[in-house]
This record gives structure tokens, C-alpha cells and sequence, in this order.
């Protein structure tokens, strides 16, 4: 019988999903809580907001954002110089058979759902000011 596999995820596996949400929140706190000997990553508010797994769970891709806004290239270059510390703690912490290598990219949703605000409020504002002259054309 052939597995059927869930539609959640872009076609990830159910396993996949689940290391990958457990990866997302081992490392939230780890940058949280400061863990991470970089004075960079101490002082910054990162967001995981993602972490994507590849099927044989080797290789995962941590989507990151900065509170506020994207993610500054230094912090960027912070994160690629944690990879090996926090790969090593991840795969303690969630006792994993292989360490998956991190690899760090800003999530450019937040990017998106801004650029997607801005112009339903222009088109908002469009419709209104349509409305306004068909009122007083009456």
C-alpha cells in the first residue's frame, strides 16, 4: 500500500514537519535565552519563524527575521558563525541520529505580507476616492 503524503508543508513529510517544528523551537531558545556566545546574536530579537528539512534530515533551512524589520547582514553572518554550535546542541537536545547542517535565510514572508498590506491600503484608498467622486457627481 502506497503512503500517502501530506498536502501541509510544500509535500513535506509528516516526520520532516515534525523535526522541523522541533528544530524551529530548540532554536528559538537557544537565541533567546542567549546561549549562543556571540555578543551580536545576545543583544538581537530574532523570529525562527520556519525551519524546512530535507527528507533524509540532513540538511534543514532556518527561515530568520529580526523584531522590527529584515534581517541585517551582520546578523546574517552572526548566525553562520553559531551553525556548527547550535547544530551540535539541537541534536542533543531533540537526541537526533544526524546532526543536520543549518543553513540561515532571512524569511522574506514578513517582506511579502508588508508589500501585500501596502497595496490593499492603496487600493482601499483608490475605491474610497472613486466612492467620494461618484457621490458628488450626483
Amino acid at each position: 500500500m502506497a503512503r500517502r503524503r501530506s498536502s501541509a508543508g510544500a509535500g513535506q513529510s509528516q516526520r520532516q514537519l515534525r523535526v522541523g517544528e522541533g528544530l524551529r523551537h530548540a532554536l528559538a531558545e537557544l537565541l533567546l535565552r542567549g546561549e549562543v556566545h556571540d555578543p551580536l546574536l545576545a543583544e538581537a530579537h530574532l523570529t525562527v519563524s520556519e525551519v524546512r528539512v530535507t527528507p533524509d534530515l540532513r540538511h534543514a533551512v532556518v527561515f530568520v527575521t529580526e523584531l522590527g524589520g529584515e534581517l541585517r547582514p551582520d546578523l546574517h553572518r552572526a548566525l553562520v558563525r553559531a551553525a556548527p554550535r547550535l547544530r551540535g546542541e539541537v541534536t542533543r537536545r531533540m537526541r537526533l541520529k544526524y546532526a543536520p547542517e543549518l543553513t540561515f535565510q532571512a524569511d522574506p514572508s514578513f517582506r511579502e505580507a508588508a508589500r501585500i498590506e501596502a497595496l490593499l491600503v492603496q487600493e482601499r484608498a483608490t475605491l474610497a476616492r472613486q466612492h467620494e467622486d461618484d457621490d458628488g457627481s450626483s
